[in-house]
């Protein structure tokens, strides 16, 4: 397992190895943030809500808990966080 922070440690992370592949785990504290990918991503919202604004676009899309969306490699997404939330990102 390896643990992850980024910016100032708001968004931190325990990432896994699977049988299905490599996993992280987290949660985001309150804040707006841009994320880079390098894999394939599905996010799935596990507590709270993110509001994201996929690559390519201008809209902002709602992901409540129970929720998921997907991103593609190798480009960048924001995510506004109103309440501390937490994610499992499945990379592939």
């Amino acid at each position: 397992m390896n643990i992850n922070k980024y910016f100032d440690e708001n968004v931190v992370s325990i990432g896994f190895d699977t049988e299905a592949g490599h996993v992280s785990s987290g949660v985001m504290s309150v804040g707006e943030y841009t994320f880079g990918t390098s894999q394939k991503e599905r996010m799935v919202v596990v507590h709270g809500e993110l509001v994201v604004q996929l690559p390519n676009t201008q809209e902002w899309l709602s992901f409540p808990a129970g929720t998921e969306f997907n991103v593609d490699a190798n480009v960048e997404f924001n995510v506004k966080v109103a309440t501390p939330t937490a994610y499992l990102c499945y990379y592939s």
